[in-house]
C-alpha cells in the first residue's frame, strides 16, 4: 500500500501501544500480523510514507485517516511484548515447515492489513465518509456527512466560481457546489454575495435588492414597485393590448386615459386635456385630426375605398367634427337610431337640426386645447341622411374608422335596407370599419391630411403614404383588436356574425341576402 505525502495536514495523536495480556490473548491474529510485517522486512513492493490511506471499509465507503511517520511508529513498536509476538510467530512456522502462499491480490492484502491494524492497534474507525458526489447513505439508513474537523480536507475542493482548489479558511457550500467567498457572485452587479439570504434566477444566484431591481414588476404608472398583497403574491393590472402593468389602486384613484388608446397616463408624462374632459396621449396627438376641414381629405379617401368595392355613395352627406356636447345633443335630437355606449364617437343623422362644428384647428399650450373656434351648422333634409358627426380630436385611423361605420350607415339608408336589427345593421357597419383598417394597415397608406382653411395659423400634417410610424401602425392593430373583441351584443356579436359571413359568401352575397331577409346568411 502506498502512502501520500500532504504537508498540509495536522499531525494525529501517537497510536496507543497494547499491553503484554491484551496480546497473549490475542496471539493468533499476531500471528497473522507478524507473517505479513515479516513479509514488509524482507522488501514488499509497497512503500510506508506519510501521507492519508485510502482504502474500503465495509460498505465501499471512502475513509480518510492521517497516517504517522514512519520513524516514529517502529520506533514504538520496539517494544518487549512486540518482540515475544515477533519470536513466537517465527516458532509457529519454523515448526508447521510450511511454506506461505500468496493467494490473495495487492489490494486483498492491503485490506486485510488495514483491518488487522485496525483491531490490533484497539483504535475505533471514525464514521464512513461519504465519496466524493454521494449521499453518504449506509444501508441501516444512517447520512454520515463529510468530517469537517480534518482540515487537510478542504484542500480536495473545487471552488465552482474560479475553478482552483479551495484550502485552508472559510468557504461557502450552496448551490450543490463549494464556493470561495470572493467566487460567489451575484449575476446583476458582480458583487461577492455575503447575505445570509440571496435570490435566485434559474442557476443564476442574484443580491435580493438587485433581484428585485430586474425582476418584480415595476408600475408602469407610477414608476415604483408593485406592492404584494395580503396573500404575499404581486397582484397587477394590465392592458389586454398595450405593454402596460400598474398597480391595481390606479383604476380607482382618478388616474386619467387616453381616450384614443386607452393606456393610463403615466405620472412623469401629462396627456393634454380636450375641453370636453377627454384627455390625449402625445402619441395620439401626433395623428389626431381636430377640426372639420382637416376631415375632409379622409372623407375622400373612404369614398374611394367604398367605390371600389361597388357601393358607391351618390348623394353628397355634409361630414362635420363636433365637440362631445354636440355630439350629445345631436343624438337626443334624432328619433331612431342605435348607439354604442357608454361613449358614442359617430353618429349618422337623418332628421333636420342645428349642429355646432369645429371651423379651425385649436391651438395647444400648457397642456390643453386653447382657442376653440366653432360655427352653428344647419341641417336639411335631402335624402335619407342629412349629415355624418364625428367627434373631433382622435387619431386619423380611428377617426377612419368611425367614418368608415357611419358611412355604411348612410350607404344602407340611401338603398333602401329597412328594419334591420341593430345586431345585423350595426354588425355590417363594424365589418367594413374592419376591412377599411385592414387595407389601412396591409398598405401602409395614409393620406397628408391638412387644414385647408386659409384662415388657420397652423395645419396639421398627418402621415404621407408609407411613411406611417410604428406607433400609428401599432394603433391600427389596436382599434382592429377593439372591434373584434368588443363584448357588447349589437357592436361585438353583430360584428363575428357578419363577418362569418361575408368570409363564407362574399360582401355582395352577404349584403343581397340581408336586403331580402333582414338576417345573416349561415
Amino acid at each position: 500500500m502506498e502512502w501520500e505525502r500532504n504537508e498540509g495536514s495536522r499531525q494525529p495523536d501517537k497510536v496507543k501501544l497494547l499491553d503484554s495480556q491484551f496480546l497473549r490473548e490475542h496471539e493468533q491474529i499476531a500471528s497473522g500480523i507478524m507473517g505479513w510485517l515479516n513479509k514488509i522486512f524482507k522488501g514488499s513492493s509497497h512503500k510506508i510514507s506519510e501521507g492519508q490511506y485510502q482504502g474500503k471499509h465495509e460498505e465501499e465507503q471512502v475513509w480518510n485517516e492521517p497516517a504517522t511517520n514512519s520513524a516514529d511508529a517502529w520506533s514504538e513498536f520496539e517494544t518487549e511484548d512486540i518482540d515475544r509476538a515477533i519470536a513466537l510467530s517465527l516458532l509457529e512456522e519454523e515448526e508447521k515447515g510450511k511454506n506461505v502462499v500468496e493467494t490473495v491480490s495487492h489490494v486483498e492484502e492491503d485490506e486485510q492489513l488495514a483491518r488487522a491494524l485496525q483491531e490490533s492497534m484497539n483504535l475505533g474507525s471514525p464514521p464512513p465518509a461519504p465519496r466524493s458526489g454521494n449521499s453518504g447513505n449506509v444501508p441501516n439508513g444512517n447520512t454520515y456527512h463529510q468530517p469537517i474537523p480534518f482540515p487537510f480536507l478542504t484542500g480536495f475542493r473545487i471552488c465552482a466560481g474560479c475553478k482552483t482548489e479551495i484550502g485552508h479558511g472559510r468557504f461557502l457550500s450552496c448551490m450543490g457546489a463549494v464556493w470561495h467567498p470572493e467566487c460567489f457572485r451575484c449575476h446583476a452587479c458582480n458583487q461577492p454575495i455575503s447575505d445570509y439570504e440571496f435570490s435566485m434566477s434559474g442557476n443564476y444566484p442574484y443580491h435580493k435588492a438587485c433581484y428585485k431591481e430586474h425582476y418584480h414588476p415595476k408600475c408602469d404608472v407610477c414608476k415604483t414597485f408593485i406592492p404584494t398583497n395580503a396573500a404575499g403574491l404581486i397582484e397587477y393590472r394590465a392592458h389586454p393590448f398595450w405593454i402596460q402593468k400598474y398597480c391595481p389602486a390606479h383604476e380607482h384613484d382618478g388616474t386619467p386615459r387616453c381616450c384614443s388608446c386607452e393606456r393610463m397616463e403615466p405620472r412623469d408624462i401629462k396627456y393634454i386635456s380636450l375641453d370636453d374632459g377627454r384627455r390625449l396621449c402625445l402619441e395620439c396627438l401626433d395623428s389626431s385630426i381636430m377640426d372639420t376641414n382637416e376631415c375632409q381629405p379622409l372623407y375622400l379617401d373612404i369614398k374611394e375605398f367604398y367605390e371600389g368595392l361597388n357601393m358607391k355613395v351618390e348623394q353628397q352627406v355634409p361630414l362635420l367634427l363636433v365637440e362631445r356636447s354636440a355630439l350629445n345633443e345631436a343624438m337626443e335630437g334624432e328619433k331612431s337610431g342605435h348607439h354604442h355606449m357608454p361613449e358614442t364617437r359617430g353618429l349618422c343623422l337623418s332628421e333636420e337640426q342645428t349642429v355646432s362644428t369645429i371651423l379651425r384647428r385649436p391651438k395647444i399650450g400648457a397642456g390643453k386645447i386653447l382657442d376653440m373656434i366653432t360655427e352653428p351648422y344647419r341641417l336639411t333634409r335631402r335624402c335619407e341622411v342629412t349629415a355624418i358627426l364625428i367627434l373631433y380630436g382622435l387619431p386619423r385611423l380611428l377617426t377612419g374608422s368611425i367614418l368608415a361605420h357611419e358611412l355604411m350607415h348612410a350607404w344602407l339608408r340611401l338603398q333602401g335596407y329597412r328594419t334591420l336589427s341593430p345586431e345585423v345593421e350595426e354588425g355590417i357597419c363594424q365589418v367594413l370599419a374592419h376591412m377599411w383598417l385592414e387595407s389601412e394597415i396591409i398598405s401602409g397608406s395614409g393620406s397628408n391630411v391638412a387644414s385647408t382653411s386659409s384662415s388657420s395659423s397652423s395645419s396639421a400634417t398627418l402621415p404621407k403614404k408609407g411613411n406611417r410610424s410604428p406607433f400609428e401602425k401599432k394603433l391600427g392593430d389596436f382599434f382592429k383588436h377593439q372591434i373584434e373583441s368588443d363584448t357588447s351584443p349589437a357592436y361585438g356579436d353583430g360584428f363575428r356574425m357578419g363577418n362569418s359571413a361575408v368570409l363564407k359568401y362574399g360582401l355582395r352575397r352577404t349584403l343581397d341576402h340581408m336586403k331580402l331577409t333582414g338576417t345573416f346568411p349561415y
